[in-house]
């Protein structure tokens, strides 16, 4: 199968999933519902919106200029060559967070063994089957298992700082990309527009703020009022109905009283002044900055924390979880780490 097909079959999943999406009838449509549906059950942290944006944000980027814009820039890519193995390990803090590398390994020509998180075990293999159905071809070229991997050439691992340990314990004699905690934040300047702001609710509030491109906190000009952002965020007020990120709130409201910590409470988001990028679900964290200077000098030394920077001539507000293909998570360019071909005398 050379990269044009490949390409094709990937445009086409892009206009099954928007079509089915937008309502318009077709053989995925129902299947697509119930899937959507299903995953609340799994993970309660997947609720239908969640799991319908994360299906959305993936349909918006396969377009077939999209992914020749993205595969133009990989000649080789075009070279018929013997395609590796690669054990993929999946994250399950998002709906179907892992569909990059999935796609990386098969625009690639490679063959992939993948271990779905248990958090988010149908996804994946759900999109896979829709794929095979488009082309064939794409049936001996993928497995899933919610076991060991077993079997490959080459790893990319997902997870916390935690388990990062234990997969470079276990596959670190292996080529591998392994990736562990970032955090995204944004940048205030002042000159924000009402619009900007609220947009700026989708980055903070999407997916309970569950992914690490979800901001996690916020940098304001000394002096700056909170509640100029705060006004602009009611319409995500909606998220402490869920019990999950309820227990949250109440939790860390607990916490903050008991120690007698600042906090601005808007009854449902916690909002702290903490030097910290990470922040617990339900809290956001702040920092004032005095000058432009000091606050770029600040994210300089911090780059390798950071999985994105939302703001002026940054990441526009509202796209932090609506990432492009060439967009790379950690900054490590899958699509060239997957072409090496040189792995440790593997070809």
């Amino acid at each position: 199968m050379n990269l044009e097909k490949r390409i094709e079959a990937f445009s086409v999943l892009g206009i099954i999933l928007r079509d089915s999406l937008g309502n318009k009838k077709s053989d995925y449509h129902s299947g697509i519902s119930e899937v959507i549906e299903k995953q609340q059950f799994i993970n309660k942290w997947f609720t239908p919106d969640n799991v319908r944006a994360a299906i959305s944000a993936i349909a918006g980027t396969l377009t077939a200029e999209n992914l020749r814009k993205w595969t133009d820039n990989y000649p080789s890519l075009r070279a018929q060559t013997t395609p590796l193995k690669i054990g993929l390990i999946f994250a399950g803090n998002v709906p179907a967070v892992g569909f990059h590398d999935y796609m990386s390994v098969l625009i690639s020509g490679n063959n992939l063994i993948a271990k779905t998180s248990s958090k988010d075990p149908d996804l994946l293999p759900f999109f896979h089957k829709i794929l095979c159905d488009i082309n064939p071809d794409f049936l001996s070229h993928a497995g899933f298992t919610s076991g060991m991997l077993s079997g490959f050439d080459a790893v990319i691992a997902t997870g916390s700082n935690n388990t990062a340990r234990y997969f470079e314990y276990y596959f670190g004699k292996y080529p591998n990309i392994i990736r562990k905690n970032r955090s995204s934040v944004a940048i205030i300047d002042g000159t924000e527009s009402d619009r900007e702001v609220e947009l700026l609710g989708k980055d903070i509030f999407s997916y309970f703020g569950l992914g690490c491109r979800n901001v996690s906190k916020i940098y304001l000009p000394r002096g700056y009022e909170i509640s100029r952002l705060t006004d602009r965020w009611s319409e995500y007020s909606g998220c402490i109905n869920h019990s999950g990120y309820a227990n949250n709130y109440d939790y860390n409201k607990a916490v903050y009283l008991i120690n007698r910590q600042n906090f601005h409470d808007t009854g449902y988001i916690l909002i702290k002044e903490d030097s910290s990028l990470s922040s617990p679900v339900a809290v956001l964290h702040m920092e004032y900055y005095d000058t432009a200077e000091d606050l770029n000098l600040h994210l300089k030394n911090n780059k390798d924390n950071f999985q994105c920077v939302v703001g002026r001539n940054h990441v526009p507000f509202g796209r932090s979880q609506m990432p492009d293909l060439w967009d790379y998570a950690d900054g490590i360019d899958t699509l060239d780490f997957l072409l090496k071909k040189n792995f440790a005398g593997i070809l």
